[in-house]
């Protein structure tokens, strides 16, 4: 059986030690970058299936290479980051990281966070035979194509984060239903929702602005005020 590749990105030499060792024990092949234009070549090489990448590094730092890696695929991202107050996180988080982790922290719940994601990841992604148009949800100009992983709107393709398709999706499969954000929280991140909500809101405002003509005043992704979301097709 394969083993599932790490790609570890820190310019702190001791925790990629510490992490190369922990990870090699648990059954994981390990890469490891030194910053985020070392990633960046390692993605070119390698068929990695997460990675952990830290916030502060030399060259390219962890939110460049992060908004690069998302151009154009989806892996989960996990970041590192000594800041990491609630702001910090969601800012991690909107850019297209799927968990955030503070340091100092413990290699354990790391490596739990790493199964989660995979799992997560993995059964996610998994694709099966479609029949027919089976996996298609079309609303007017937009088209969410759930085998191909892929959004259109008006035969535009509209690059959207794991997280983000994984919300329009959702919303998709529910069509004019309302979803609450807790709802949304615990589907999506597949976790208790405690203080979710700021998440949810943003990755909804980062989807609009990718799929909406007006963000602001949305055709697609409504609010319904006090409840949550829904996805309607447009009504003008």
């Amino acid at each position: 059986m394969k083993k599932e590749t790490i790609l570890l990105v820190d310019d702190e030499q001791e925790i990629v030690k510490l992490l190369d060792i922990y990870f090699t024990n648990e059954g994981y092949r390990l890469l490891k970058a030194y910053n985020g234009a070392e990633a960046l070549e390692w993605l070119q090489k390698e068929d990695v299936d997460l990675i952990i990448l830290d916030v502060m590094m030399p060259q390219m730092d962890g939110i460049a290479a992060c908004m690069k890696i998302r151009e154009e695929r989806r892996m989960p991202i996990i970041m590192l980051s000594a800041k990491n107050t609630d702001m910090d996180k969601i800012y991690g988080l909107s850019i297209g990281a799927d968990d955030y982790v503070g340091k100092p922290f413990n290699p354990l719940e790391l490596i739990a966070r790493v199964k989660s994601q995979l799992r997560r990841y993995h059964r996610f992604n998994k694709e099966a035979p479609p029949q027919a148009d089976e996996g298609v949800l079309a609303f007017e100009d937009l088209v969410v194509d759930t085998v191909k992983h892929e959004v259109r709107v008006d035969g535009r393709l509209v690059k959207l984060t794991p997280r983000e398709f994984a919300i329009l999706e959702l919303l998709a499969r529910h069509q004019g239903k309302v979803l609450s954000m807790e709802q949304i929280y615990n589907s999506v991140w597949n976790e208790p929702f405690l203080d979710g909500g700021n998440t949810v809101m943003v990755h909804v405002r980062k989807i609009r602005e990718k799929i909406e003509i007006d963000p602001k005043r949305p055709r697609y992704v409504q609010t319904v005020w006090g409840v949550g979301y829904k996805l309607d097709t447009p009504t003008s």
